[in-house]
């Protein structure tokens, strides 16, 4: 399961109030190569499934991932930071076990 944490919730809902994001779309999550540790996250929001993505839903908020990022994202929290290092939404990934300095890359 990938799970948000209630900052992650709360800015999602803002942005589909702010009408920046369509009042259907859910979070999709995948994982690419790439970055300086193997592998990057990718994040969007989207408004169609396919028939191998995995559907989730955490405190009503739906997130979507296909099945060959699910085996890198398994138990994956998305947060949102407004830190000293950026505004953004974030992954606390307990899969990943070196991560690059801005956190954007990760191998497991």
């Amino acid at each position: 399961m990938i799970t948000v944490s209630e900052e992650a919730k709360n800015e999602v809902i803002r942005l589909k109030n702010d009408g920046q994001v369509g009042t259907n779309a859910f979070i999709r999550v995948g994982v690419k190569g790439g970055g300086c540790s193997g592998l990057t996250y990718n994040l969007e929001f989207d408004e169609k499934l396919s028939d191998e993505d995995k559907l989730f839903e955490d405190k009503g908020i739906k997130i979507v991932v296909d099945k060959k990022s699910f085996l890198y994202l398994a138990g994956t929290e998305l947060q949102f930071t407004g830190g000293l290092n950026g505004k953004g939404f974030v992954f606390h990934n307990p899969n990943a076990s070196r991560t690059c300095g801005c956190g954007e890359s990760f191998s497991v």
